[in-house]
């Protein structure tokens, strides 16, 4: 796991404020949504984990330094 900055962490926050609309692109985990799997932030943490509610119903965060995900627009 990769420490944060003060700075990272904000830009993050910027970037994945509640309610945007993701796309997981990489999960290392065997519980993981498939990739492509989309799903909305419902905040960002301390150490800069994107916690997001997947369509599955999962609710995994994506791990800074570790997992990828990318902003998308709405297509509800």
């Amino acid at each position: 796991m990769r420490i944060i900055s003060k700075e990272q962490l904000q830009n993050l926050r910027e970037k994945y404020p509640v309610g945007c609309r993701v796309e997981l692109l990489r999960m290392d985990d065997i519980q993981a949504p498939a990739i492509g799997t989309k799903g909305t932030v419902i905040g960002v943490d301390d150490i800069g984990s994107i916690m997001v509610s997947w369509e599955t119903g999962s609710s995994l965060s994506v791990v800074f330094g570790e997992d990828l995900c990318r902003r998308i627009e709405d297509d509800k």
